[in-house]
């Protein structure tokens, strides 16, 4: 589609942030439309704001505040003469009053109809739909009024069951019930939960399947009662019901069970003429192969990218498109199969901004150092760069790695490769994570499930920092040298003599980087095997509680902490030096940030209890591992 057939609108406002903003940005620009991106005073710096032509200030940083304002949503496209609106996922993508909103204000809204995101927006109503349009149906129940009918409908359906808030997403007010006990001690959380998050106290109950799949069919709709499927996908690998590795299509489906999932997810969509693109979930019990309807997602899913990696087609290319209506929406789908063919496979791993030492709590900072691979069947959808400020007012995904390949093998193949080429500084992800889970057993043989990931953490060594010390930072020597003519000195350790002969006792290049401490040293607990040699200003040193010399190297056994002392003789500053070094990445042309460089963690450079991950002890020349000295409040 070029310019000259816009016949719609030529102007498209995103309302959305982060990856997909950027995402949405692209295809837009590829069809010829100006684009305009909406931002919060958070995300004033952020990727999708430099990418857009036009950018407006929504508000303050809380989503209540800026993206979740209507009013000044409608402001801003009207401000920019634009035409159409995409609300992308998350925040008002599926908020039927918003898409009413928009169309009443002589705007297009770039999604299904309000109508529709009523119906498939509360889980009961969409369960009604798919009973009536013939899709497979767990055993379940309608809304329940009490605990009473909640214990009623557990006679029919049987246990485990789980109970579910009929407005929610995300895993939010998802409860499993093994016994009568638990579900009349659930029920009230769950309802108030229910209200609280969804503004609908409504709840429903539904067999539980034990070690379950999730399957999903893509779908898309013209509006007008056609509705052709895109193939399907596997998103079984979640974290707390919330999605972190995707694969199309689903592996290990009987062909038979395929097609009805598309048959019937093509039926219950066209039933209502169903319009743009939209997701039909199911649970699938492997043991029994019988799969059972779970809820429709009436937008664009955060995991359309490997959907478009086997079938070729630009979703949001569509979704723009059909939105124009007239000659070019009816194009869209002409001529094309009920089913489109799929060929190879893709797999998807979203990055996180996540503490997986402290049970995957969201991370908020500044991004130092961002590498993504730039390679052949890899692509990247990401918002964060190098200098992003990452807040915690919003999702925590950073970005999405997306590989493809002939078979599933090689597309798994190619994304353990491209996270071994994945690289965030600054704030905690859940690489480590990601990248542990392409190389599971289980999950290669297809005998994963959605509680596989439950018992995954992050195996790569780290280090928690449970005391900072005082000034303390990441140096190597000789530092920064060169740049005096614009006002940087060489930094690098004050004593270098001592970090270079710690660094030489563990058999390190004597400028491999180390910590460097003033008065006060650190606490620090390693989750490796770790040898370490501590030198310069005189301090006492533990190791779980029993003393250790200093000046000579000694190895921190895994789980174990070491602890620094405050200087009692000669000297002020201190060095802890590591085998193997720390792995970090260069700032103004030298590794680590100097004592008085504020990107070092704290407003004075030093270090705040945080968590990086260092080495295991490797061979001398071999300097691994991750250190991400980030600013968290003691």
């Amino acid at each position: 589609m070029s310019t000259t057939n816009l016949s719609t609108f030529d102007t498209l406002l995103i309302a959305n942030r982060g990856e997909i903003a950027c995402r949405i940005i692209d295809s837009a620009r590829k069809l010829g439309l100006r684009t305009v991106a909406v931002f919060s005073e958070a995300d004033r710096g952020a990727r999708h704001v430099r990418l857009a032509d036009e950018a407006v200030l929504l508000g303050p940083a809380p989503a209540k505040e800026s993206y979740l304002k209507v009013d000044a949503l409608l402001d801003a496209a009207a401000s920019t003469g634009a035409g159409a609106i995409h609300p992308g996922y998350g925040f008002l993508s599926e908020d039927a009053a918003f898409a009413e909103a928009v169309e009443a204000a002589g705007l297009v809204f770039v999604g299904p109809t309000a109508e529709q995101l009523r119906i498939f927006g509360t889980k009961h109503t969409a369960r009604d739909a798919a009973r009536a349009a013939g899709v497979p149906m767990i055993a379940g129940s309608g809304l329940l009024e009490d605990v009473d009918a909640a214990v009623a409908a557990s006679q029919a359906i049987g246990f485990p069951l789980m109970l579910k808030a009929t407005g929610g997403g995300g895993g939010i007010g998802m409860t499993v019930c093994r016994t009568e006990a638990e579900l009349v001690e659930s029920f009230p959380r769950v309802a108030r939960l229910a209200g609280a998050s969804f503004g609908t106290a409504g709840v429903f109950a539904e067999r539980y399947v034990e070690n379950a799949r999730h399957i999903e069919v893509q779908v898309f709709g013209d509006g007008k009662g056609r509705v052709v499927s895109l193939g399907d996908r596997d998103c079984s690998l979640q974290r707390r019901h919330q999605k972190v590795l995707e694969e199309a299509p689903a592996p290990d489906l009987p062909d038979s069970l395929r097609q009805e999932l598309h048959r019937t997810s093509r039926a219950l969509c066209a039933s209502l003429n169903y319009r743009s693109a939209g997701t039909v979930e199911f649970v699938y019990d492997s043991a029994r192969q019988e799969a059972s309807f779970l809820e429709v997602n009436a937008r664009l899913q955060v995991e359309h990218p490997v959907t478009e990696a086997v079938t070729g087609v630009d979703l949001v290319e569509w979704m723009l498109r059909l939105a124009q209506g007239g000659g070019e929406a009816k194009s869209v789908l002409a001529g094309l199969p009920d089913g489109l063919p799929v060929s190879g496979s893709a797999v998807e791993a979203r990055v996180y901004a996540e503490d997986p030492a402290r049970n995957f709590q969201p991370s908020a900072g500044t991004v130092t150092n961002a590498e993504f691979p730039a390679t052949n069947g890899v692509r990247v959808d990401a918002w964060v760069e190098t200098g992003t400020d990452v807040s915690t007012n919003y999702d925590p995904l950073l970005g999405k790695v997306i590989t493809s390949g002939a078979t599933r093998g090689e597309a798994f193949d190619r994304l353990a490769a491209a996270l071994a080429g994945t690289r965030i500084d600054g704030i905690e992800t859940n690489l480590g994570m990601l990248r542990a889970v392409t190389g599971l057993d289980v999950v290669r043989s297809v005998g994963h499930s959605t509680s596989t990931l439950d018992s995954v953490g992050d195996p790569e060594p780290r280090i928690t920092v449970n005391r900072p010390g005082l000034q303390t930072s990441v140096q190597d020597w000789p530092g920064r040298t060169g740049l005096w003519q614009i006002g940087v000195p060489p930094s690098g350790p004050m004593d270098d003599l001592s970090f270079r002969l710690g660094n030489t006792a563990l058999g390190n290049p004597e400028g491999a980087p180390g910590l460097e401490f003033t008065m006060t040293g650190p606490s620090l607990t390693f989750t490796h095997a770790t040898t370490v040699c501590v030198t310069g200003a005189d301090v006492t040193l533990t190791v779980d509680g029993t003393e250790v010399p200093a000046w000579t190297p000694v190895t921190v056994p895994a789980g174990g902490t070491l602890d620094v002392g405050t200087a009692a003789g000669h000297g002020l500053r201190g060095y802890i030096l590591f085998q193997g070094g720390l792995d970090i990445p260069e700032y103004l042309a030298a590794p680590p940030p100097s004592p008085w460089d504020s990107s070092a963690g704290t407003p004075d450079g030093s270090c705040a209890p945080a968590t990086c991950s260092a080495p295991s002890s490797p061979p001398p020349a071999q300097l691994r591992g991750r250190c991400r000295w980030t600013a968290v409040p003691p």
